[in-house]
């Protein structure tokens, strides 16, 4: 039931953090809040498909 799933920054769209997550506990889309090293700070990154 684990996935590997890719977290992708929500203002530059670059792909920057991979995680596991389990199915079963969490359907929705993850989001957490992560440094983007292109934008240079802390922003939100959503889970892609």
């Amino acid at each position: 039931m684990r996935v590997n799933i890719t977290l992708a920054c929500t203002d530059c769209g670059e792909r920057n953090y991979s995680t596991v997550k389990n199915k079963r506990n969490n359907p929705e889309r993850l989001e957490l809040k992560k440094y983007c090293s292109r934008e240079k700070k802390m922003t939100t990154h959503r889970e892609t498909k």
